[in-house]
């Protein structure tokens, strides 16, 4: 996860974009030829566009977009440190 990389997906990308994207990363992920190291990539971007996805969300709801930055990355390193 990199806050960044949620940022700069949050700022330029519609949802109905990063949910299009995501049913694509996730289909690559599935085929059989795609090495190790390609589905870390690919969860890596999966895991920034549900971050982005997520900003969106509360940015919706009425959170300020720095707010929902700092609650999606609290939430996922909270999940860690269980």
């Amino acid at each position: 996860m990199k806050v960044p990389v949620i940022r700069q997906f949050f700022e330029n990308a519609t949802p109905e974009q990063l949910n299009a994207t995501l049913e694509v990363l996730e289909a690559f992920c599935e085929f059989r030829g795609v090495s190790e190291a390609e589905v870390d990539v690919a969860g890596e971007m999966i895991t920034n566009i549900c971050g982005a996805l997520e900003v969106h969300e509360s940015v919706k709801g009425g959170m300020a977009e720095r707010e929902a930055l700092n609650a999606f990355s609290q939430k996922v390193m909270g999940s860690i440190d269980r």
